[in-house]
């Protein structure tokens, strides 16, 4: 596919997508590696653009520069911000209580702390960039799990296997107490996508390197 046809998939996918009003948002393509420009409304609809431009085949990297703009009257304090982000991480019973700490300046949100899953570290992250105010969000939070697990490569290549979305035979995995590399070459993003998923479902892992090329 040539970089004009990807141009105009991925503006027909972000003009698709109900939660993105795209037209405020820039695509320029230069050899399948998407740049994303222009302002959006929150920082829930910058983060559901890069998604909506990862899902079209063809896309080999992104750049996203998307500026958030809130109007005037949706604009919050940073102690404002901090407090609501602490009460939605403590109603969401997925999330351990008392184990993530909230820093914000200038609407950016800082996750810290430790959770005893990834998925724990996704939901506080997803939890937060749908506030109000929020311009950005760094999640800094780290997983510890509460045993390790033997065999944590032979799990990690079985559930490779067994995703439909993974040609698990071109991906090599390497561990070393509990941080896992991913090497080798998938066809799409979705694909690159998938494989980290998959070793992120298995316990014992602390961290995920993804080395996977598309191609």
């Amino acid at each position: 596919m040539n970089d004009l046809s990807l141009r105009q998939d991925v503006m027909d996918e972000l003009q698709f997508e109900p939660s993105i009003d795209a037209a405020n948002i820039g695509v320029a393509v230069t050899n399948s590696v998407v740049t994303l420009s222009g302002h959006v409304g929150s920082y829930a609809e910058k983060s559901a653009a890069e998604s909506a431009a990862k899902r079209v085949r063809g896309v080999r990297a992104i750049a996203e520069e998307i500026e958030v703009r809130y109007a005037g009257r949706k604009l919050h304090a940073d102690d404002e911000i901090a407090s609501r982000a602490l009460d939605i991480i403590e109603w969401d019973t997925a999330l351990p209580d008392g184990l993530i700490d909230v820093k914000v300046q200038r609407g950016w949100v800082t996750l810290s702390g430790e959770v005893p899953w990834h998925f724990q570290r996704l939901a506080a992250e997803n939890a937060v960039k749908k506030l109000g105010g929020v311009t950005g969000v760094s999640n800094l939070l780290s997983i510890r799990p509460s045993s390790m697990i033997a065999d944590i490569k032979g799990r990690i290549e079985g559930a490779l296997r067994r995703n439909a979305e993974v040609e698990a035979d071109r991906i090599r995995v390497d561990i070393i107490e509990g941080r896992v590399a991913l090497e080798g070459a998938v066809h799409a993003w979705s694909e690159r996508s998938a494989a980290e998923r998959a070793v992120w479902s298995v316990p014992g892992v602390i961290a995920v390197e993804n080395h996977l090329t598309i191609g």
